[in-house]
């Protein structure tokens, strides 16, 4: 059975390798031989062995730990955590972090209960560029609303400054993208109207505060610093202007959803769809086909997602950048982007 923890293992390594973090990449490699040789890794996991790929059991660890070390709970890992000023170095971070599992073995199996609450605030790249779209559409205030929002940082996304081709946002936002867009980039102006912002999560974070911070922090892989502080910024802006995110499933949240003349009502979503149920992803799309059908030409509606999905047949799966409109229920993919929504190459 630790054969089976030691591939998920080396499959999330290769994963966190390929997306620029080098110290997991290693740290996780080191962690499979561990499993394999039944050690804490292996004591810790168990019972996890035949989870899928996507229940993300690798980074649920990670982020436990992770948080222990911003906590100054663990000295000695945090010397070579960057995220806390340590030195990078994974090899060397090996013993402790081990010693930290057979430490904490009850604490960081609860940690494994809960999915990772990644609020990723690059993927606002995304959304914002396809929120220009829409306004290639129609130039209407917007109506912001996201299931699977974690801590509704990107509920934000019009207060986030994106420089370079299609700069828009405000300059003296605490959250800058740099040469965020390539491609065709959708024409912006210097404004976003943003008019309303609503998420839900089935275990929603709260981001102005201390602890919410703590939580989406710990998931952050910690030698990637521009992640780090596009979260550091955004966090800064959630204490001062802090969003609402309830405790709803996505087809209760999107069942209550209407449309208003002369705004759009966007629906937005990055990376959660994967875990939903089939029967609820069926209930969110009918319950969508249904507001579109009622509304009228000036009350526009949007479904925006960036999602991994196969385009065609035999092609590899990527991060999409998609949009659905009504009136009319059309589909148009926008653009693709890696897993973190940076850069957005638009279409």
């Amino acid at each position: 059975m630790a054969d089976g923890l030691a591939l998920e293992l080396r499959w999330q390594a290769a994963a966190c390798a390929e997306l620029g973090s080098r110290f997991y990449g290693v740290l996780l490699e080191r962690l499979a031989d561990d499993a394999e040789a039944n050690g804490p890794t292996a004591r810790v996991l168990a019972g996890h062995e035949e989870d899928p790929v996507d229940s993300l059991v690798a980074l649920r660890l990670l982020g436990g730990v992770h948080r222990r070390v911003l906590l100054g709970l663990e000295p000695l890992l945090a010397a070579h955590y960057p995220s806390t000023g340590g030195d990078g170095d994974a090899e060397a971070a090996l013993e402790p972090f081990l010693d930290a599992l057979d430490a904490s073995v009850a604490e960081l199996r609860g940690v494994l209960a809960r999915p990772p609450q990644t609020n990723e605030v690059g993927r606002a790249a995304p959304l914002v560029g396809a929120l220009w779209h829409l306004q290639s559409i129609a130039q209407l205030p917007v109506r912001l609303f996201e299931i699977g929002a974690s801590g509704g940082l990107n509920l934000l996304a019009d207060r986030f400054r994106f420089e370079g081709a299609g700069a828009t946002g405000p300059a003296d936002s605490p959250v800058v993208f740099e040469d965020a867009w390539l491609g065709s980039v959708p024409p912006t102006r210097p404004v976003l109207d943003v008019v309303e912002r609503l998420g839900c999560d089935r275990d929603p974070v709260d981001a102005s505060t201390d602890e919410g911070a703590l939580t989406l922090t710990s998931y952050v892989w910690p030698d990637q610093a521009e992640r780090l502080s596009r979260l550091r910024g955004a966090l800064d802006l959630a204490r001062t202007n802090p969003v609402t995110v309830i405790a709803q499933s996505a087809a209760d949240f999107v069942g209550e959803l209407r449309r208003e003349p002369g705004t759009w009502t966007v629906l937005w979503h990055s990376v959660m769809w994967q875990y939903l149920h089939e029967a609820e992803q069926d209930a969110v799309v009918a319950h969508l086909e249904r507001l579109g059908a009622a509304g009228a030409d000036e009350a526009p509606l949007a479904r925006i997602a960036f999602e991994p999905r196969r385009l065609a047949h035999g092609e590899d799966i990527g991060f999409v950048v998609t949009a659905w409109t009504w009136p009319g229920g059309v589909e148009r993919v926008l653009g693709r982007a890696p897993a973190h929504g940076l850069p957005v190459e638009w279409a």
